[in-house]
């Protein structure tokens, strides 16, 4: 069955169609805020409404103002033309600065994450039992879920040792991420996630048991590789990083010389899938 990635925001909104853009650099969506206003407000013209609400964040200097992206979309004429849009952060903000009775639904869900956050920070076991019923929720085995959990803190072992190691920014620790992923499975994240079709879902959540298995291995032999050697800086720790990644490629190679087959898999566990702008065209003229 086919459905929407946004359907939550999408049943917020009526039904009614919210033209987006996903970017799979920053794995993020961006929605038409004119769409987005259209929906919450009674405005004739809601890109005049638009007009005015954005010139009024611009003297404000608001931030919001500032995140504003134009990007091309197919407009109700059929044609691709440049419109205002911002990404899911931007979208929610925008929404509380909107009086509008359509609007209250999102502030009264955003108002309540607000609260589940501030009364997870007192009792950080509402965290954890909130993530074993999401999974639970969806399928997923108690099993399958011990193992997830243990996963996220292994991670969290290794991160720790990388900062240690004089890792700092963001995005190396995502070189070092990648490092691991393509020396055991030959990709990296942001490719296994399209080999798997999916975007903004989390990679392990989506693999198999085995998969699983494999990437926390490299994980581990990275983290205690890392303890052994010691190395700082990012061209060292990359080296470590890919060493721990061959750990796991043996132990991939090993299962499937056994198997006959590959423990890699495209399958996921979304009960829906995205279709690309040439297959919804496709599927409307057949």
């Amino acid at each position: 069955m086919n459905k929407n990635k946004l359907e939550t925001i999408s049943n917020l909104f009526e039904g009614k169609e919210i033209r987006s853009v996903w970017d799979s650099e920053k794995e993020d969506y961006y929605f038409s805020v004119v769409d987005v206003i259209s929906v919450l407000t009674n405005s004739n013209i809601p890109r005049n409404y638009w007009s005015d609400l954005k010139r009024k964040l611009k003297e404000e200097g608001s931030q919001l103002h500032e995140n504003i992206v134009q990007l091309k979309m197919t407009a109700q004429d059929g044609k691709m033309r440049s419109t205002d849009t911002l990404d899911t952060k931007g979208i929610f903000r925008l929404i509380e600065s909107i009086p509008s009775h359509k609007a209250e639904p999102f502030k009264l869900w955003l108002a309540s994450l607000g609260s589940e956050r501030i009364d997870e920070v007192f009792d950080p076991e509402i965290a954890i039992l909130r993530a074993i019923n999401y999974y639970r929720q969806r399928g997923y085995s108690d099993k399958w879920i011990e193992t997830r959990l243990k996963g996220i803190l292994n991670r969290n072992k290794l991160t720790d040792i990388w900062k240690d190691a004089g890792i700092s920014k963001e995005y190396e620790y995502g070189i070092l991420t990648n490092e691991i992923y393509k020396e055991w499975s030959g990709m990296k994240a942001s490719e296994y996630k399209s080999f798997k079709n999916i975007r903004k879902e989390s990679l392990r959540d989506n693999m198999s048991d085995i998969e699983v298995v494999l990437t926390d291995l490299g994980e581990i032999a990275t983290r205690e590789l890392a303890k052994e050697y010691k190395p700082y800086g990012l061209d060292q720790n990359k080296v470590i990083a890919k060493m721990g990644g061959h750990t796991a490629k043996v132990a991939r190679d090993d299962i499937e010389k056994n198997l006959g087959k590959s423990v890699i898999s495209s399958q996921n566990n979304l009960n829906y899938q995205y279709l690309d702008k040439k297959e919804i065209l496709e599927n409307k003229n057949n």
